[in-house]
C-alpha cells in the first residue's frame, strides 16, 4: 500500500441513537480521511461522538447514514461475520476500560486475539515474549488483570491491540483514568508506534499526545473540523 492511499474514509457520515422517544443525532455529516501511517488524533468535550466516530471506523457500529470505509471494504454493507474477521485482521482496539478477560494471565490476555487468527504455539510464545518487552511487563506475565495498577492495566490492553500487527490502531481515551506516570509511560508506547510508521487514531484529551499527531482533529456538537490548518 502506497502511503498516499487511505486507510479510512468517511462520507457524509452520521450516527443517531433512539433514546426512549427521542432521536439523538451523535455525528452529523461526517467527513474524514486517514492515511497510511499517519497518527490522528480526535479531541473534544465529553458527549461529542468521539467513541462512536472509533466504533464506525472498527465496524462495532454501523453508520445511520453515510458510508465508511476501511481498507477499501464499505463497513455497513458486511455482516458481522466478516466484520469479527476483518477487525481480528486489521484493526487493534485500545479500549479506554481495557476489556481485559480477568481470568486470563497477563500473557493469556495478550496470545487471546493470535490464538483466534490460528497462529502456531511457537509464533505466539515468540509475540507474547515481544510484545511484552515492549510494554515493559515482561516480570508480570503470570499475574492476572486484579493484580495490575490501571496504568498496567491500560499496557497490556495495547499489548493485547498489537498482537497480530494490526494496520490499524484505534486507541480510546488512553491516559484518561491514569496518573501522571502511567501517562506518561502510554504516551511514549505510542509515541514508539508513530516512529514505527503505524498508522494511529487516537480519542484523547492529554496533550502529550496530540502533539504527537500528524493531524489533529476535534470533535463538536458532533461535528468534526481540522485542528492544523
Amino acid at each position: 500500500m502506497k502511503t498516499s492511499e487511505a486507510v479510512v474514509t468517511a462520507y457524509n457520515l452520521c450516527k443517531s441513537f433512539q433514546i426512549g422517544e427521542a432521536q439523538v443525532e451523535v455525528l452529523k455529516n461526517v467527513d474524514l480521511r486517514i492515511k497510511e501511517s499517519e497518527f490522528t488524533s480526535v479531541s473534544g468535550p465529553s458527549g461529542s461522538g468521539k467513541t462512536t466516530l472509533l466504533n464506525l471506523v472498527s465496524g462495532i457500529y454501523k453508520p445511520t447514514s453515510g458510508k465508511i470505509v476501511v481498507f477499501g471494504n464499505d463497513l455497513a454493507a458486511e455482516n458481522e461475520s466478516f466484520l469479527a474477521d476483518f477487525r481480528c485482521k486489521n484493526i487493534g482496539f485500545v479500549f479506554q476500560s481495557y476489556n481485559l478477560v480477568s481470568t486470563l494471565t497477563v500473557a493469556e490476555n495478550v496470545a487471546f486475539p493470535m490464538e483466534w487468527s490460528r497462529k502456531t504455539e511457537d509464533h505466539i510464545r515468540k509475540r507474547v515474549s515481544e510484545l511484552l518487552v515492549m510494554i515493559g511487563l515482561q516480570h508480570r506475565k503470570e499475574h492476572f488483570p486484579s493484580q495490575l495498577s490501571g496504568g498496567e492495566q491500560q499496557r497490556v490492553a495495547f499489548a493485547r491491540a498489537l498482537a497480530n500487527d494490526p494496520p490499524l490502531l484505534l486507541v480510546d481515551e488512553p491516559t484518561g483514568n491514569l496518573d501522571a506516570k502511567s501517562s506518561l509511560k502510554v504516551a511514549q508506547i505510542l509515541e514508539r508506534l508513530k516512529n514505527d510508521g503505524k498508522t494511529v487514531v487516537v480519542v484523547t484529551h492529554d496533550d502529550k499526545i496530540i502533539q504527537l499527531a500528524d493531524h489533529k482533529l476535534h470533535l463538536e456538537d458532533g461535528k468534526l473540523v481540522s485542528l492544523n490548518e
